[in-house]
């Protein structure tokens, strides 16, 4: 596909943008307040909806998987995380509002849809929160209390399979697990056992020398490790990886921007990240056979 070039229709920065399950439509989050949902075509954008609703900047957004039908998260600093449902085409209601932290809310998560409609939130108030729609359509809420003290600045659900487990055959022991990322420059690893969230990494993962500012679990599709990307205020990412449930997960410096990087994706197989960092690029990087990191594209701005 060629690059296009999308008006958002903000009036203020733009701090996410997440694409539908589709490929078809955009969700964009702005310090404006407000929301955009946008369809894409060949080479054509058109603005389909704005949702209003924070009072503060909106920091992410995140669509569930449609088999719960068109549903949208968005959280913000005003505290408040904001479920969103489409009913009619481009019409956009709240469908559910928590507003369980005391601070800003910084990033949002959908689990793997075969965990049900289940939401996780970090924020600067140190907590992560993790939000289950139960069958009558209230939703419970279990908490990691002080998960990262000084703040919570990014989640990420493990895929559902552990590692090394046939598509299909790890479906009887589905992992319910959460990494996160803090202000204390740390990744931690949480794993919810009999209805607690357990830290499952000891020590924390500890290399970053700044603020980790976004974290992100590889999808396995059977591979035989977890492997998890950060990225951090200090110009590095790195790669944690651990093979067998259990053991240490060991770090590996991908690469040092020289600059802050604020986001990292991999791609559906888990083969490809991409890297956002504060000198406007964007890159992706690929695991060589023998294990070293190398980029093999820079996406044009």
């Amino acid at each position: 596909m060629p690059p296009q070039k999308i008006e958002s229709g903000h009036e203020d920065v733009v701090h996410d943008v997440a694409m539908d399950y589709y490929g078809k439509r955009l969700a964009t989050s702005s310090s404006d307040h407000s929301i955009k949902i946008i369809g894409v075509g060949n080479n054509t954008s058109q603005h389909l909806a704005t949702l209003t609703g924070h009072q503060g900047p909106v920091w992410q957004v995140a669509w569930a998987h449609p088999k719960f039908g068109s549903l949208l998260a968005s959280c913000s600093y005003d505290s408040r995380v904001i479920v969103w449902r489409e009913g009619n085409q481009n019409e956009w209601t709240q469908e559910h509002v928590f507003d369980d932290h005391k601070s800003s809310v910084n990033s949002i998560a959908w689990a793997p849809h075969e965990l049900g409609l289940c939401l996780a939130c970090g924020s600067s108030d140190g907590n992560i929160s993790v939000f289950t729609l139960r069958a009558d359509g209230g939703w419970d809420t279990s908490r990691i209390d002080q998960a990262h003290p000084l703040g919570v600045t990014s989640v990420s659900w493990a895929p559902v399979t552990a590692p090394g487990a046939l598509v299909g055959s790890g479906l009887l022991d589905r992992v319910q697990k959460l990494c996160s990322g803090g202000c204390d420059n740390t990744v931690k690893v949480w794993k919810l056992n009999d209805g607690l969230w357990k830290l499952d990494c000891f020590p924390a993962l500890q290399m970053h020398t700044d603020w980790v500012r976004d974290v992100a679990w590889a999808p396995n599709l059977g591979l035989p490790k977890s492997t998890i990307a950060s990225a951090s205020e200090d110009g590095k990412v790195i790669i944690w990886t651990v093979a067998k449930e259990g053991e240490q997960w060991e770090g590996t410096v991908l690469n040092d921007f020289k600059a802050p990087v604020w986001r990292v994706s991999w791609s559906l197989t888990g083969n490809i990240l991409a890297v956002s960092d504060g000198n406007n690029n964007v890159t992706l990087w690929k695991e060589a056979v023998d294990g070293e990191w190398q980029q093999v594209s820079t996406v044009d701005p």
